[in-house]
């Protein structure tokens, strides 16, 4: 069921096995002769504990792992007006920058540009590895002002942290690029190095 019907259970089994070495899975054969397995009374404690995480999970509306493009552009566009920045967005599949934002700066007397490429959660972890690197790429075709701020935004999950630590302070020093990693609440994280 997890796989797919005509899909290779070898995967399945692993973890099968691997959780009935922890105590948490009996393995034994059913009545069509196929091995089944069971919930042992120490795995039902655990899968009822995981279980009552995750519904606490999404029925508090967390779910970062599904938050779409656009998704991000709403939370970012809410977040950048708070801090006083005009936004312009560019929704759905509208072609140019992402986010494209400006504020006057009452100090200098002069605005400030900051322009920021957005990409989604994915799907699956190999996806998020190239839209981490989709996204890097689509900021440097959009580095035309040299006087303007710019950022990547993408949803604070696990995989995009070691991404981004992976880049060579090199090459961030020299791109001048900064991550913003987006919280399921609203609140975004600048990374810089």
């Amino acid at each position: 069921m997890l796989q797919g019907i005509d899909a290779p259970q070898q995967r399945v089994n692993d973890v099968a096995r691997h959780l009935a070495a922890h105590g948490l899975l009996e393995r034994k054969a059913r009545g069509n002769g196929l091995l089944g397995n069971y919930p042992t009374n120490s795995g039902r404690t655990v899968f009822s504990q995981m279980n009552t995480q995750i519904d606490a999970r999404y029925s508090s509306g967390t779910s970062l792992t599904s938050l779409s493009e656009d998704d991000l552009k709403g939370k970012l566009k809410t977040w950048l007006e708070g801090e006083g920045w005009s936004t312009t967005i560019a929704w759905g599949r509208a072609h140019g920058i992402d986010i494209d934002t400006e504020k006057a700066d009452k100090l200098k007397n002069a605005d400030k540009h900051w322009i920021i490429e957005v990409k989604g959660s994915g799907s699956r972890q190999p996806m998020r590895v190239n839209y981490f690197l989709a996204v890097l790429g689509e900021i440097l075709q959009h580095m035309s002002d040299p006087e303007a701020r710019y950022s990547i935004a993408l949803p604070d999950l696990p995989q995009f942290r070691p991404l981004w630590r992976d880049l060579p302070a090199l090459a961030k020093k020299r791109i001048g690029v900064s991550l913003l990693l987006v919280q399921d609440s609203g609140q975004v994280e600048e990374l810089t190095e």
